[in-house]
């Protein structure tokens, strides 16, 4: 037999072996029992397109699974659910043999398994982490295996003002509530982070001590301070441990988000209470007077306070040095009010300063040059004197040796006034 021939019968052959496999498929095919609407199928992805999947589930045709099908979460496209070559568990929605069409869900057959897996979580208090899907008004939406939901005051240990960033970010969450009927399921990652922040607490405090400097992070403010988060824990810096000089707010000095240093002032393991400073972290003001001023020196400050003694005068943010009231004017004043108020600006000379004692001792009035003093009143002529004395021996002589003229006080008065007035007149 010739070569030729013998190919030509082997190809005879292959044909009519793949007939009969064809037509033991179609008679397998047909045996196939009719799906129907609940029942559970297991198949392959084979194309995954925007708005559906295609899956074989070694049906008599493929079966479709709607994008709105793949999750009980919203999607925007079905490759966020599956992908091709897949293995997944399906529910038949709907079957039409005659239009060959077959609808399947994922979504039903995850619910259901979702609901067991959920409550045991609940129960063994599990933590679960979820994706967020979408931001709606009041929380947010997680893919649990079914839609779940995190109200907003659950999802951080502080108020969040806008969740926008939060579509996609992963969440560990506790199941709080779970209500079948209703098809609810109701999570938390606040439990979590709450539990895992007292944890900490515990465990830091037990570490820190009084005095101890640390850095920190800015986490809020409040009307009375800042809490700094000091490693996993939250401790108060109070507004008057915020800065050497008065602050009004707090965002003055810092703002949420801010590296500071910090110092522990105080610790109530019982309130669970951590009191910070940042102030005492920086240098005083005293120790930068001390190295920016001198005996000497004039500078500029302001009048703060006034007292019956003096004036306090700040010549630096936190410095106060007293002027006493002899050190204010050259000419005598009797209270420091007379020529100084409050608020007013006025130039100092640095008589003393000790930082140690916190203490400075100033002078307005030698900032200033002394008036001119007044001239005496030029004293009466020598000469002039010298002939009043004699005119006054002259007259004693002419008293005394007239025989009329009595030397006692009342007479001499009286004789004075009437045998000598003209004379005594002069001398007025």
């Amino acid at each position: 037999m010739s070569d030729e021939v013998k190919v030509q019968e082997n190809e005879e052959q292959q044909a009519a072996a793949q007939a009969a496999s064809d037509e033991d498929a179609k008679q397998a095919m047909a045996n196939v029992s009719a799906l129907k609407k609940g029942d559970t199928v297991r198949g392959k992805i084979i194309k995954v397109d925007a708005d559906q999947a295609i899956v074989d589930v070694g049906y008599k045709y493929d079966g479709v699974i709607p994008v709105r099908e793949l999750s009980s979460v919203s999607l925007d496209n079905a490759a966020q659910a599956v992908e091709v070559g897949q293995e997944v568990e399906l529910r038949v929605v709907s079957n039409n043999d005659a239009k060959e069409q077959l609808i399947l869900s994922k979504r039903a057959i995850d619910s259901e398994k979702a609901w067991e897996r959920l409550q045991k979580a609940m129960e063994d208090k599990e933590i679960l982490e979820a994706t967020v899907a979408e931001v709606v008004k009041g929380g947010l939406v997680v893919d649990v295996g079914m839609r779940g939901f995190v109200p907003a005051s659950m999802v951080e240990r502080h108020f969040v003002e806008d969740f926008s960033d939060y579509k996609g970010r992963a969440l560990r969450l506790r199941v709080k509530e779970m209500d079948r009927e209703k098809n609810k399921v109701i999570l938390s990652q606040k439990d979590v982070l709450d539990e895992e922040y007292e944890q900490k607490k515990q465990e830091i405090m037990g570490n820190l001590q009084v005095g101890q400097v640390l850095e920190g992070t800015v986490q809020r403010l409040t009307p009375f301070g800042a809490f700094v988060d000091i490693g996993g824990i939250d401790g108060l810096v109070h507004i008057s441990e915020m800065a050497w000089h008065h602050v009004e707010k707090a965002s003055d000095v810092v703002k949420e988000g801010d590296k500071v240093k910090v110092q522990v002032l105080k610790l109530d393991p019982e309130k669970e209470k951590i009191s910070l400073s940042i102030k005492a972290t920086q240098e005083g003001p005293w120790d930068q007077a001390a190295a920016s001023f001198k005996s000497g020196d004039i500078v500029t400050g302001t009048v703060k306070r006034l007292a019956s003694f003096g004036a306090f005068v700040e010549i630096a943010p936190g410095v106060e040095g007293l002027v006493h009231i002899s050190q204010i004017a050259h000419r005598h004043i009797g209270t420091p009010h007379e020529v100084l108020k409050e608020g007013q600006q006025v130039n100092v000379k640095i008589l003393d300063l000790n930082a140690a004692e916190k203490r400075a001792s100033l002078s307005i009035k030698e900032t200033e040059e002394a008036p001119a003093q007044e001239a005496r009143a030029e004293r009466e002529p020598r000469e002039r004197r010298s002939r009043g004395d004699r005119d006054h021996a002259n007259l004693a002589k002419d008293i005394a040796g007239n025989e009329n003229v009595s030397l006692s006080r009342e007479g001499l008065s009286m004789t004075l006034g009437e045998r000598f007035g003209d004379k005594l007149s002069k001398f007025k």
